[in-house]
């Protein structure tokens, strides 16, 4: 039986290239994540990029900070081509290297990275016990003292928001068929049992109010199809400066290795 999650991807990266359509098409969505990240690297350090897609967000980080090493790992072979090959485009070198891989078994040796990291990975994962291990080798290949951010989809905002959204007679918000958000009562629970130290980033509470609320009813969302209303951008500036009130879908843990 084929893996239906793992071809919607490969289909992804056949289809995108190097666009970061492959990963997402909320281009401001995944800048604001991007932003979010790049607060907990720093100069010098060896990161490790769990479900790197085409590469395209850890470029980025690679333009902002001058690590050690960044080694991208993805489940989707033809992501890591496309990661590769903008690779070397680019000219980097050795530091930087990407690799296919799965987050259920990552194959790194215990406490290789300062800096460990996801972005909407977890919730390609059938169920919570599959989630569970990928928190769990995030967290072993992470150094004492080092981070790891779970920059991941959430169940509790999207039913905030689908509560909002009945009161104006708006259709639900759905996860796809490839997307099995994690709950936070859950992961902290589980963080708890582990006696992790964890902040939240809540970085994206305005922009998807604003985005998937506000603007159907200012605007005529079928005449921008997918993420082109402009009036995204306007809530994408706002939320650089402000968040907050649990509407954001997309939230970060940051947790620290003890």
């Amino acid at each position: 039986m084929k893996d239906f999650i793992h071809e919607y991807w490969e289909g992804q990266a056949r289809k995108h290239g190097a666009s970061h359509e492959a990963s997402w098409g909320d281009t401001f969505m995944i800048a604001l994540e991007i932003d979010t990240i790049a607060k907990y690297l720093h100069d010098g350090d060896t990161v490790l990029d769990v479900g790197c897609a085409n590469g395209y967000s850890a470029f980025q980080q690679l333009e902002r900070h001058r690590l050690k090493r960044l080694v991208g790992v993805d489940f989707s072979g033809t992501m890591i081509a496309a990661a590769r090959a903008a690779k070397a485009v680019r000219g980097l070198g050795g530091h930087v290297e990407f690799r296919e891989g799965d987050i259920r078994r990552l194959d790194f040796p215990d406490a290789s990275f300062d800096v460990v990291y996801t972005t909407r990975v977890l919730i390609n994962l059938p169920t919570w016990e599959q989630q569970v291990q990928g928190i769990t080798e995030c967290l072993r290949v992470a150094r004492p003292g080092g981070t790891v951010v779970l920059s991941e989809a959430f169940w509790e905002p999207l039913m905030l928001l689908n509560a909002m959204r009945a009161l104006k007679q708006l259709p639900p918000l759905v996860e796809h068929d490839f997307n099995r958000y994690l709950k936070k009562e859950r992961l902290e629970e589980l963080l708890g049992a582990l006696k992790l130290a964890y902040a939240v980033e809540e970085f994206s509470s305005v922009y998807y109010l604003g985005s998937r609320f506000l603007r159907e009813l200012v605007t005529d969302p079928s005449a921008y199809p997918g993420y082109s209303n402009p009036i995204n951008e306007l809530f994408y500036n706002i939320e650089r400066d402000y968040s907050g009130g649990g509407f954001g879908i997309q939230q970060a843990y940051v947790i620290r290795k003890s």
